[in-house]
């Protein structure tokens, strides 16, 4: 099993930006695909963004491309999510996830381990 902690959450106001942080500890960081996924208690919890084992292929909601930018440092066994142009609307808490197949799946059940949690708030 794999723990994995988030950070970097906190209050911003609309157009800034925010990278948050996942550190991961126990089983080999290097072979999971990893996601983060944000939750609200009006829409639940929904994918942001994917990467596979080796960062070589990244995925995301059509509501943060462009905007959102994944990225993984095995060596720190950490992925990051940089976060720009934030919007009121990516008010949520937001957690990262793994996937021990390695993909980097979009879809919330393929993941085993998950994080706490960081709350993302944006004032407009």
């Amino acid at each position: 099993q794999v723990q994995l902690v988030e950070s970097g959450g906190g209050l911003v106001q609309a157009g800034g930006s925010l990278r948050l942080s996942c550190a991961a500890s126990g089983r080999s960081f290097s072979l999971f695909g990893m996601a983060w996924f944000r939750q609200t208690p009006e829409k639940g919890r929904k994918f942001v963004a994917a990467i596979n084992w080796r960062g070589s292929n990244t995925a995301y909601a059509d509501s943060v491309k462009g905007r959102f930018t994944i990225s993984r440092d095995n060596a720190k066994s950490t992925v990051y999510l940089q976060m720009n142009s934030l919007k009121p609307a990516d008010t949520a808490v937001y957690y990262c996830a793994a996937d021990y197949y390695g993909v980097g799946s979009t879809n919330l059940t393929a993941y085993e381990s998950w994080g706490q949690g960081t709350q993302v708030t944006v004032s407009s």
